[in-house]
């Protein structure tokens, strides 16, 4: 068949195409960019543009299926639930029913029901809903959490999970029944053969049985060779003041909405998963493969913004003492046997300290795609004072103390923030 992929970039697409080409199928996919792999016809289109049905029909022409696999996690500007989930979708559906498509499979959203109350499940349900209403073959998978090493919410629970305590937020059981990322893929691949049911049905995909997400946690914990999880249970109110910080920190998981959610819960029967499969799915003890690597991964997770937080500090306190605290004159004695001279030295010592206090600020507030210049620069002015004071100001290089041997952990530090502190190539949000 020839199968039209949207999202075939993304999480679930991504794993989905080749799977689809093994088969015999012919695929094509649909987005802002090529997939990687050359067999894979492309169809340039923008989801967050392409809301009319207009746009979709000559692109579906000779086209057997389409999985519509485009999703986002939360919303970014430029990029919205209402045009990705709800008005491209709905615009491509109609399409589909106008060129005869015989079968379209919506990658949906366990919770996008008639309870949904968040932004995301509800955008997510509209698209359900108006494909269930058009007179065509569908099937609407609606998966629990998804499971895969590559996955941005799976990296982020496994670090989570190796963390020295983990914090529950609220009360509440908050039931979740994750799913492996190849399970999906191989229930997805089982509707293209499966002519059985009603025209349109909702199919939810789930883990073999429901744990609440701190015992999610802790199967993530024991399956990183690690030991039992500790729990730290933070009350309701303090659980809702939290998200609602969260919401103006740029990137955090920790929202309202995330919030509300956890506490509704994501569980469903696995009959229709089990049937799909022919076996159960597998548990979240068989999720991780590669135990060592992925463990070492989840723990720079939270090690590496904890290293960039204490050199921050380092850098903030030292303008702070350099400008406030430490007697001027003494400075001013200090950057003199240096070579500075007089007149100069105020302008040195502010503006050193000022330097600081930008490298603090900018290690905590950059973006990930500014932190490694700004690591250089870090390293080059570490550098450079500690070859000038060792000159300079002898007394300090053989202070018991250590105040300038102490540069060489610092500069170890920051090299590794600049090695690992990497952008990733390929770590989709989208599902």
């Amino acid at each position: 068949m020839l199968i039209l992929l949207t999202g075939a970039t993304g999480f679930v697409g991504s794993r989905l195409a080749p799977l689809l080409l093994a088969q015999g199928h012919r695929v094509l996919s649909a987005g802002r960019r090529p997939h990687a792999d050359a067999r894979i016809g492309f169809i340039q289109a923008d989801f967050a543009h392409d809301s009319e049905k207009n746009d979709w029909v000559a692109r579906l022409s000779g086209v057997d299926v389409v999985i519509n696999a485009v999703g986002i996690i939360s919303e970014t500007p430029g990029q919205t639930f209402a045009a990705l989930h709800t008005q491209t979708p709905q615009a491509l559906f109609a399409a589909c029913a106008e060129a005869r498509v015989r079968l379209v499979i919506q990658v949906s959203a366990l919770g996008a029901d008639d309870a949904a109350v968040t932004p995301y499940h509800r955008s997510k349900k509209a698209a359900d809903d108006f494909l269930a209403g058009l007179p065509l073959r569908s099937r609407i998978v609606q998966p629990s959490l998804i499971y895969g090493p590559e996955g941005a919410s799976s990296k982020m629970f496994r670090t989570l999970a190796t963390m020295p305590v983990a914090l529950q937020f609220g009360t509440l059981p908050q039931p979740v029944q994750p799913i492996h990322v190849d399970d999906v893929c191989q229930a997805i691949l089982a509707l293209l053969k499966d002519d059985r049911g009603p025209r349109s049905e909702r199919v939810a995909l789930v883990g073999p049985a429901p744990l609440t997400f701190t015992s999610y946690l802790a199967a993530l914990r024991r399956a990183l060779g690690l030991g039992p999880l500790r729990v730290l249970r933070l009350p309701s109110f303090v659980a809702r003041l939290a998200a609602r910080a969260g919401r103006f920190i740029p990137g955090s998981p920790l929202t309202p909405d995330s919030l509300q959610m956890l506490e509704r819960g994501n569980t469903a029967d696995p009959a229709q998963t089990i049937r799909l499969l022919g076996h159960p799915p597998r548990p979240v003890e068989k999720f991780i493969v590669e135990r060592d690597t992925a463990r070492r991964e989840a723990q720079l997770g939270w090690l590496l913004p904890l290293l960039r937080i204490a050199i921050a500090i380092v850098w903030i306190w030292t303008a702070i003492v350099s400008a406030f605290v430490y007697p001027v004159d003494d400075s001013y004695r200090l950057l003199e046997r240096t070579g500075i001279p007089a007149m100069l030295a105020p302008l040195m010592l502010y503006g050193a300290s000022a330097l600081d206090l930008l490298f603090g600020i900018g290690s905590l507030a950059l973006p990930r795609r500014w932190r490694r210049p700004l690591w250089l620069a870090q390293v080059g002015l570490i550098g450079f004072y500690t070859i000038v004071i060792a000159f300079r100001l002898p007394e300090f290089l053989w202070h018991p103390y250590g105040p300038l041997s102490k540069n060489l952990p610092m500069l170890a530090a920051i090299w590794l923030l600049y090695e690992l502190e990497k952008d990733p190539v390929n770590s989709p949000e989208k599902t």
